[in-house]
């Protein structure tokens, strides 16, 4: 089941990709809808707020009455964690059912406003982030909602900006056009993305690897879709994992790579790593494990073992290289990283070699296994680079 956080500023059009993801097949829980009905009459929810809060924030049919409840907590840190106090247990206590209620096969969207906020992208296989300007949602929501520009302001001002959502978000939708543009956008995602994703966690296997070989130049934005692989992988294997940390190209500032991003997961013992507790994990988060036994052409004559996953989501190519901690392929990994992020000079002859092989038109199996007379050729500068930094 692909599990997909969708999330958006109050006014981005976050509802609106959400009917239109529902329309396609997917299974929306609605994290608005749940709150909704968490403080319906009857329920202990309610109760709890009246005490608090007292009589004010309810209408005349008893009810309560949102907008005023809203004027009370936004802007008001105190109040707004009062609230939480009571109605989130409530939430996710319902939410936690109407996930289990879901289809195994299903692509399941929880449409939840406080995705980046509550730092819960961890929990998805990935988070989708519609986007709009701050001045934009707000014409929207007193345009289109009656809201009090002040009342807007202020609930806009109580959520994340930009910045922590875009680093947050495995997809960005924007949204300042039409509606039909933004329906072009989810379509295309549902079918480019979303549907094979999804087809591949349920048959274990991983996403089709690129034919050709390319080099990109270097981009921003490696270090944090690594983060966020990283944040994945340490939620699913917990204690399992004794360290997960980005390595490889994309995780050296500067340098040209292929468009992979490579994770290093390091474990007490390779044993760990063969449990069916431990590769099931990994599956599951987006990472299903290939071949059964893998190995690094070793520096010393021998091979280094290690266990191989590569990431079923077609839009996000990463490999996930298992090794015990402090055996030569894991200190290696992490040697070569911290000495090419530091030495300009050899960054700068490891992206030759890059261009040079580019240049022979390479299959990406080629390209890997050329590279390897270099790697055995500055081992001892690794070494040595490594026996004189700090730690």
């Amino acid at each position: 089941m692909l599990r997909v956080g969708l999330t958006g500023g109050i006014g981005s059009g976050k509802s609106t990709v959400a009917r239109t993801l529902a329309d396609l097949g997917a299974v929306v829980v609605d994290a608005d809808a749940v709150a909704r009905e968490v403080v319906e009459p009857g329920m202990p929810a309610l109760t709890a707020i009246r005490e608090r809060f007292g009589d004010d924030v309810f209408g005349r049919d008893g009810a309560l009455d949102r907008p005023a409840l809203g004027r009370v907590v936004f802007g008001d840190p105190a109040a707004l964690a009062d609230l939480e106090a009571i109605t989130h247990p409530a939430i996710w206590r319902r939410t936690a059912q109407l996930l289990e209620q879901a289809p195994n096969d299903a692509v399941l969207v929880h449409d939840m406003p406080l995705i980046v906020e509550k730092s819960m992208g961890a929990d998805y296989h990935l988070v989708v982030v519609v986007g709009a300007t701050e001045e934009e949602r707000l014409a929207r929501l007193v345009r289109d909602r009656g809201m009090d520009e002040q009342d807007a302001r202020s609930r806009i001002a109580a959520q994340a900006d930009d910045d922590a959502r875009r680093a947050a978000a495995d997809v960005w939708l924007d949204n300042h056009g039409t509606p039909e543009q933004l329906g072009v956008q989810v379509r295309r995602l549902w079918a480019e993305r979303f549907e094979p994703f999804n087809a591949n966690l349920l048959h274990g296997i991983r996403a089709r690897r690129p034919d050709a070989l390319t080099i990109s130049e270097p981009r921003e934005e490696w270090t944090a879709q690594a983060a966020r692989l990283v944040a994945r992988v340490e939620k699913a294997l917990g204690e399992r994992a004794v360290t997960v940390e980005h390595i490889g190209s994309t995780s050296v500032p500067g340098l040209p790579a292929k468009d992979v991003i490579d994770l290093q997961v390091g474990v007490a013992s390779l044993d760990d790593a063969d449990e069916q507790a431990f590769v099931d994990a990994l599956a599951r988060c987006g990472f299903p494990r290939v071949g059964e036994v893998s190995h690094d052409n070793g520096k010393d004559g021998q091979d280094w073992p290690k266990r191989f996953h590569a990431s079923a989501d077609p839009g996000r190519m990463a490999h996930v290289h298992v090794r015990e901690v402090g055996s030569p392929g894991y200190s290696w990994a992490r040697r070569f990283r911290d000495w090419l992020r530091v030495d300009e000079a050899a960054r700068s002859e490891y992206a030759a070699l890059k261009m040079r092989l580019l240049a022979q038109g390479l299959t990406p199996s080629e390209y890997a296994d050329a590279k390897e007379p270099w790697f055995d050729s500055v081992h001892e500068r690794v070494r040595g680079h490594a026996a004189h930094s700090p730690g």
